[in-house]
């Protein structure tokens, strides 16, 4: 099992990071929490990627406003996420995903992030140089900020039937984007990945999963650490 560390980011804030696995796995991977915190899932996700050797890092990015949240998937606890974020600066997100990165000492290290953490993983491709890859599940915001360039390969996962995500978004992505990876899942709503959530979709979840441990493998591979 993984275990809490503490971080120190760029602008000297420390902050507490989940880590999965060690240094001597052959890959190197940064995950992005969605509203909700570093909780059971964000965790369980960790693990899931150590087992397939990645050595993991998963920062506790509300640590910045409020220390150890962890949330579940209910009303109160979406507007409490949703509120914490607001309040979590772009910039300050960023140094956290950056300091995981450099603590994972890697020459090359891959990001992924899930709901908010999918539009902070295409943020940390677009404004950083810390990462070799990068993947999102259902970032909602990143039509928004399509005009931006990726400084590296990049792969998105959408549900069809994700109500907050138009599917006018995904269109504008793909157009503005055709060099990226981007897969629509029939029928599957927003957070399908999480069997924690209503719209869990398990084949769609086993598909998405499949395609990103290939691509981060690929993008990867070879590191020293």
């Amino acid at each position: 099992m993984g275990q809490n560390i503490r971080l120190k980011a760029a602008d000297r804030h420390e902050f507490s990071a989940y880590e999965a696995g060690n240094a001597d796995m052959p890959y190197a991977l940064v995950v992005a929490q969605e509203i909700f915190g570093v909780n059971a899932y964000i965790r369980d996700v960790c693990e899931t990627f150590a087992e397939q050797g990645f050595h993991v890092l998963a920062p506790a990015l509300f640590d910045r406003v409020r220390p150890g949240v962890e949330l579940g998937y209910g009303k109160v606890d979406i507007q409490t996420g949703r509120a914490l974020r607001g309040r979590i600066s772009l910039t300050g997100a960023l140094l956290d995903l950056e300091a995981c990165a450099v603590a994972l000492n890697a020459a090359k290290v891959g990001i992924i992030g899930y709901c908010w953490g999918g539009l902070l993983a295409w943020e940390a491709a677009s404004r950083t140089d810390s990462f070799a890859a990068a993947v999102g599940w259902y970032g909602g915001g990143i039509a928004s900020r399509v005009d931006e360039t990726p400084r590296c390969p990049v792969q998105l996962h959408f549900g069809e039937a994700d109500a907050s995500i138009p599917h006018t978004d995904v269109s504008l992505i793909r157009a503005t984007h055709p060099e990226l990876e981007i897969y629509l899942y029939d029928g599957a709503g927003h957070g399908f990945g999480c069997p924690l959530r209503a719209d869990f979709d398990r084949d769609a979840y086993e598909l998405a999963q499949k395609r990103s441990l290939a691509f981060l493998e690929a993008h990867l591979r070879f590191h020293v650490g």
